[in-house]
């Protein structure tokens, strides 16, 4: 996660009044939430790979590494108590406590500065982050990735090897709800083939774009 942010300065152009805030069009903001286990770490590595024009925010967890991922790539891994201090400061775009146990969130000041510059920025978190993201950024596109279906989901989250029963348990769980809730968003991109889905995803934020 990036280091705490300062308020901007009213000199710098760069800044939201500086003489450039007008001229300059603004990024956008595209939300990706999803099920557990159904791919979302995949297609935003994809989209990461091929589409570099994309800004990807990193969030940060309380949860410990995964086999392979790196601190400040993938996530920012940090201890309770730094989250909290975060927390209590107002450095979260969203937060929530995830599956009962680890705590993940959005560093607000990256993402804001990106939208500023005109970039286009992807956020992928869950689905309480979501929520949080629509009640404070409402112009956002907010995107679920869906799986092909309840029994393949299992599968690629049983074949993931990286939880013990009782935790694939409690993440079946919550896949159950989070998959009731794709009303809530604006499109659904089924996750049936990762290329595919990724080329729509990234369609569906050069789409929304050129409509404002």
């Amino acid at each position: 996660m990036a280091a705490a942010t300062t308020p901007t300065d009213p000199s710098d152009p760069t800044g939201p009044t500086g003489p450039d805030a007008q001229e300059r069009p603004r990024g956008r903001l595209t939300v990706l939430a999803g099920p557990t286990a159904v791919g979302k770490g995949t297609i935003a590595a994809y989209v990461r790979t091929h589409f570099p024009g994309v800004w990807f925010s990193v969030s940060m967890t309380t949860r410990r590494p995964r086999p392979g991922e790196v601190d400040g790539v993938h996530y920012h891994f940090v201890d309770d108590a730094e989250f909290d201090r975060l927390v209590e400061a107002g450095e979260f775009l969203e937060y929530a406590v995830v599956h009962g146990a680890a705590k993940y969130g959005t560093p607000r000041g990256p993402v804001e500065r990106v939208i500023r510059e005109g970039r286009d920025a992807l956020l992928e978190i869950d689905l309480q982050g979501a929520r949080q993201v629509r009640e404070t950024w409402p112009e956002a596109l907010f995107v679920f990735l869906a799986p092909p279906s309840w029994d393949e989901l299992v599968r690629r989250l049983v074949g993931r090897g990286t939880e013990d029963e009782a935790e694939r348990e409690r993440r079946l769980s919550t896949a159950r709800a989070e998959l009731a809730a794709q009303s809530e968003f604006d499109e659904v991109v089924v996750n049936d083939d990762v290329r595919r889905a990724s080329e729509e995803l990234v369609s569906l934020m050069r789409s929304g774009r050129a409509e404002r």
